[in-house]
């Protein structure tokens, strides 16, 4: 069995994507993995605020209250993006799914209109042209060459994102680019145990 980085207790936090929410497929299908296969390690999978300033805050607020674990970061879409940040800021390692590398581009065109998860929750949101601001400032300060460790899982069938801005954005990384799929990222539950192993393994 690999060597664990910690002997701290282990933490998998989960960062879904825009107007996405902890009910998206991929985390629950990586919460049900852990639970049958690694049980030691705990999961976590906050609702991510549409607006970057409190999802900012409120991410650094979940890290700082598990300081005291290990904690491994998957992040899908702007997930991708959030979990980059906090890798950076805090050392820790990241597995990126299709993630958003320049997601101030594509806000604008969500100023304005009343939003809703995908999932159905009973939420709404409405963007301003500070929320574009704000996601600036955060584009800002992560910025390439990338300090963290990391393992982008890209798929060229993406309609969503140029996987090609994410690998050249990772550059350097563990990358794992697959022809085909879409930004949903088919056949997740392949990388489960992959995942786990990247985030928490000392050889990994």
């Amino acid at each position: 069995m690999s060597e664990l980085l910690s002997e701290k207790p282990l933490l998998l936090l989960y960062l879904h994507g825009f107007l996405s929410s902890p009910q998206s497929y991929k985390c629950r299908l990586l919460e049900e993995w852990l639970v049958r296969e690694r049980p030691h390690i705990s999961f976590r999978a906050p609702l991510v605020s549409p607006h970057p300033a409190v999802a900012s805050a409120e991410l650094e607020a979940i890290v700082d209250e598990c300081k005291d674990a290990t904690i491994g970061l998957v992040g899908s879409s702007m997930g991708g993006f959030y979990a980059s940040l906090l890798a950076e800021r805090h050392g820790l390692r990241a597995v990126v799914v299709n993630p958003a590398v320049h997601p101030a581009r594509f806000m604008p065109a969500y100023l304005g209109q009343q939003l809703a998860p995908y999932s159905g929750e009973p939420r709404e949101y409405r963007l301003d042209a500070a929320d574009v601001d704000n996601m600036r400032r955060l584009e800002a300060e992560l910025q390439p060459p990338l300090r963290g460790r990391y393992w982008l899982l890209a798929q060229r069938g993406d309609e969503t994102l140029d996987c090609r801005e994410a690998e050249a954005f990772y550059r350097g990384h563990r990358q794992t680019v697959e022809s085909g799929g879409d930004h949903a990222f088919q056949g997740f539950e392949r990388y489960c145990e992959a995942i786990v192993d990247f985030l928490f393994t000392a050889g990994s």
